[in-house]
């Protein structure tokens, strides 16, 4: 079981957004890598935090977890971060909690800044069937990785810190600052032997088999990151994370709306006179429903739980079957003889009740 969010903070359920803040940022200031460098069950217990601290920080967040617990988020990790904590996504949103005094960007042993390697994107294609009950996928990847054999050393501008210090004389004094340093982009290695077959930093290019775990409920569009996956980065730095694009392809029969399926199911006049059963398609397999005699074209019948399951909780959505009453256009002399004798039948006058609904009030009612 995932540990509690608020018993990670140390704070009761009902507690107000600053004593939040507040059991966050002495957590983060315990367990900063500054001041417990190498200590990989700081750096967790920092991460942790981090991860609580990111749902219980926002308030819808926050919400759906009150309610759903750890599936609210289910396939995306605590929050934002992917089902594993980076680092330098935590000093990128949450530096401003740990005031003056430490570092920030990705850490390595005593506080030193650690480069990331940069993303990949990829798309994938997913089938409805797929996105309803959720798929591992085996992808291919292009990825930089280190060379075998490379080695590095301290960059000699930085002295291995990655910034570089620069005073300047003002009006109002001399002025420090630091800024990244330009000969290793702020890893503070640089390479000090390579393969031939390797880039300047090292790197060469491999093709990979990367694990993507697609939860059920994804949606055209939705992007999902596999962190690590990414390319390496020079010397001590960190990998980048693979951006996964979803692309949902259009199914033949059944259309997509949120987490609701729609079927257009035609039936014959004799069937909607005399009544019949007919089998529907659903994504996981057909089923077989009844339609009464005197059914009207354009009713819409509802499987509750046939849609998709959202991807933010464990409810699913319906399937919506529309009836088409199918004309024929062909009638041969007996058929249209019969018909031409019902024109004036009082049963072939159409003479809606008034509890039916109009077209329009179905689509209202259908997106209320």
């Amino acid at each position: 079981m995932k540990e509690d969010y608020y018993d990670i903070l140390g704070v009761s359920k009902s507690a107000s957004e600053s004593e939040i803040k507040k059991a966050y940022r002495k957590k983060a200031i315990q367990y900063h890598p500054d001041k417990n460098p190498g200590n990989s069950s700081a750096e967790e217990s920092f991460k942790k935090a981090a991860e609580a601290y990111e749902v219980l920080g926002n308030k819808e967040k926050r919400s759906k977890y009150d309610q759903f617990g750890h599936s609210a988020f289910n396939g995306s990790g605590g929050g934002g971060f992917g089902g594993g904590m980076n680092m330098d996504d935590i000093f990128s949103q949450f530096g401003d909690i740990f005031g003056s005094g430490f570092s920030g960007g990705g850490f390595g042993g005593g506080g030193q800044r650690r480069s990331k390697g940069s993303n990949l994107r990829i798309k994938v294609s997913l089938e409805l069937k797929e996105i309803v009950l959720g798929v591992e996928k085996k992808i291919k990847v292009q990825r930089k990785i280190k060379a075998q054999g490379v080695t590095y050393k301290n960059c000699n501008s930085c002295n291995g810190s990655g910034q570089v210090t620069r005073i300047t004389n003002t009006i109002l004094g001399r002025m420090q600052s630091a800024s990244t340093c330009p000969s290793c982009n702020g890893s503070g290695q640089v390479v000090s032997s390579k393969p031939s077959n390797s880039d300047s930093n090292g790197l060469i290019n491999s093709e990979q088999i990367v694990l993507v775990k697609i939860p059920a409920g994804v949606e055209d569009g939705m992007q999902l990151k596999v962190t690590g996956k990414g390319n390496d980065a020079s010397g001590n730095g960190i990998p980048g994370d693979l951006i996964v694009l979803i692309k949902e392809n259009e199914h033949p029969t059944l259309k997509r709306e949120g987490d609701n399926l729609h079927y257009d199911l035609y039936i014959s006049i004799s069937d909607a006179i005399l009544g019949i059963s007919k089998e529907v398609e659903t994504v996981t397999g057909s089923v077989r429903i009844k339609l009464e005699s005197g059914i009207q074209s354009g009713k819409i019948l509802r499987l509750r739980g046939k849609g998709l399951t959202s991807i933010n909780s464990y409810s699913a959505g319906d399937l919506l079957i529309h009836i088409n009453v199918w004309t024929p256009r062909i009638l041969n002399k007996e058929q249209k003889s019969f018909f031409e004798k019902m024109i004036d039948n009082e049963n072939f006058t159409p003479s809606p009740e008034k509890e039916e609904k109009s077209f329009f009030e179905k689509v209202k009612d259908m997106f209320s």
